[in-house]
């Protein structure tokens, strides 16, 4: 038996659709921008797209600085042609 244009799946339910909006993020995606669905623990922690780029701003920022940190210091071609001799 086919289905008909509008039987839907049991698992759906048509109230589900109405909060959706098409073309919701188009003006965003234009610009370049990019669009991440958050968890909802993460998405009341922060509450705007403002506080989402200030904390990963202050992530990226953090990995930079103690990357040079962390970093193995590199030997001059004269010690290791001392420890191969």
């Amino acid at each position: 038996m086919k289905k008909t244009e509008t039987d839907m799946r049991t698992e759906y339910k048509r109230a589900d659709f109405a909060k959706l909006e098409r073309g919701k993020f188009f003006a965003e995606v234009a610009k370049g921008s990019t669009v991440a669905i958050l968890n909802p623990t993460i998405a009341k922690a922060f509450p705007s797209s403002e506080a989402v780029n200030a904390a990963l701003q202050g992530l990226l920022t953090l990995t930079e600085q103690t990357a040079r940190l962390t970093a193995r210091p590199k030997r001059s071609p004269q010690k290791t042609a001392r420890l191969s001799a």
